[in-house]
């Protein structure tokens, strides 16, 4: 009250009004196209109980906008009328459960309107700089992320980035262009224990042997219906996430050379109508490329599990010439048993819903990390930084070609009944150029 520090009221305000409007001009604009589980936790019918209730996506950018590092978040889909249905389910999964979290959003298309094609309204809505999250069906991936990158905006694509390595090397392309970054969410980089894994295989010298697994419960097929067996499978859905952590490992010294697939089959089809396989097992032929010694790697996901203690068993052994480990990372030690929910195996080191104090604490679930890392990497772009500069931060286009390769030679395999080749101009050289 002193009047030497006493401050105009209306300069005041006007001055804060100024720096709030730069603070915002300054953070980015998100849009998220697609509506699903993994975005916004709402799910009907028989897999309404989600191990994702909350979502992921869209609660982690809410959190974000408090913390000021995102700005106006749009949310697009193609059906209007389930956002009436979403915005309740925000409402009672995440703005009545913690404190302080904002959950408005901007909606395409209208909440009348069916629009297949609403995404690139959407988009036409961004200013370059600003960001897209896609989480949709595989197939397409390369055309929305592609019309995000030549409006100049930067990318983030949920698992797998696309289904060829020729569309990936044209997004990296189109990306190098226009100067964007162009990324994957691949969250398990995240997880403490296989990040550390990684560091740890460095020292184990060549790469010898993997096996990897990884399932969902069969309900999940109802939430997958109208694309399983259509649009993609369970090696792209699952297998991606452990074919990635090895590719993570050892792609600047080993190398992919020959891919075998093969699956099984029934379930889907008896029990859903899904003309898919139930399981996939992925086997790799890896050369370690400075001493020409051979690697084999065995990664099997399904979707057709029991219900368990766990909703995603996930689990992998690593074996080099000097040393080995393996991580079961579905049972961290922690385990719970309630009168409605009966007994499970809890990891809230992937997203963290429980409240504290009434308020979401789940900023350092690896969950979270994986979308707070491309947004921090966006801003530091925009700022005058290179997109290239984050290719050992995040799973960049750039660094996971091997990834795709080895997808795309997983599917050509089974409709082939056949082994595939995964093909290099030189014999030295770690980034693949095609499959055959």
């Amino acid at each position: 009250q002193n009047t030497k520090y006493q401050i105009p009221n209306t300069n005041y305000q006007l001055t804060i009004q100024n720096l709030k409007s730069k603070i915002q001009n300054q953070m980015t604009d998100i849009l998220v196209i697609g509506t699903g589980e993994y975005v916004t936790g709402f799910v009907r019918g028989a897999a309404a109980d989600s191990d994702k209730s909350a979502g992921v996506i869209g609660l982690v950018l809410f959190d974000l906008r408090s913390r000021g590092k995102v700005n106006q978040i749009y949310l697009c889909g193609r059906d209007g009328k389930t956002f009436p249905g979403i915005r309740n389910h925000f409402n009672e999964k995440i703005a009545q459960r913690y404190q302080g979290i904002d959950i408005s959003v901007n909606t395409f298309p209208g909440d009348d309107e069916y629009n297949p094609q609403a995404y690139q309204t959407a988009i036409e809505k961004m200013k370059p700089g600003d960001a897209v999250i896609v989480v949709t069906p595989d197939d397409t991936h390369f055309e929305m992320a592609m019309t995000a990158i030549r409006h100049g905006l930067h990318v983030l694509v949920v698992k797998p980035l696309v289904k060829t390595l020729e569309e990936h090397q044209k997004l990296i392309a189109a990306g190098k262009q226009q100067n964007v970054l162009v990324a994957i969410e691949m969250h398990k980089r995240y997880d403490p224990m296989y990040s550390d894994a990684r560091d740890r295989v460095r020292s184990f010298g060549d790469f010898s042997y993997m096996n990897s697994y990884m399932s969902q419960p069969r309900s999940q097929l109802h939430t997958f219906g109208k694309w399983a067996g259509k649009s993609s499978d369970i090696n792209y859905y699952l297998n991606s996430h452990h074919i990635d952590l090895l590719d993570w490992m050892v792609s600047d010294f080993a190398r992919p050379i020959k891919v075998t697939g093969l699956g099984a089959t029934g379930v889907a089809k008896n029990e859903f109508d899904i003309n898919t396989e139930d399981t996939i097992t992925t086997t790799i032929q890896w050369e370690n490329v400075k001493s020409s010694n051979l690697g084999i790697s065995v990664h099997t996901a399904s979707w057709i599990a029991p219900k368990s203690d766990v909703h995603s068993q996930q689990r992998f052994f690593y074996m080099g010439h000097q040393g080995e480990l393996q991580i079961d990372q579905a049972h961290r030690g922690y385990t719970s048993a309630t009168v409605s929910g009966g007994y499970g195996s809890i990891n809230p080191l992937f997203m963290k819903y429980e409240p504290s104090n009434g308020k979401f604490a789940g900023q350092a679930a690896y969950g979270y990390q994986s979308i707070e890392k491309f947004i921090d990497a966006v801003a530091g772009i925009n700022k005058g930084g290179r997109p290239e500069d984050f290719d050992n931060v995040i799973a960049t286009a750039a660094k996971t070609l091997q990834t795709t390769a080895i997808l795309e030679a997983g599917r050509i395999s089974l409709d082939n009944n056949r082994s595939v080749e995964i093909n290099y101009s030189d014999s030295e050289l770690l980034i693949p150029e095609s499959c055959s």
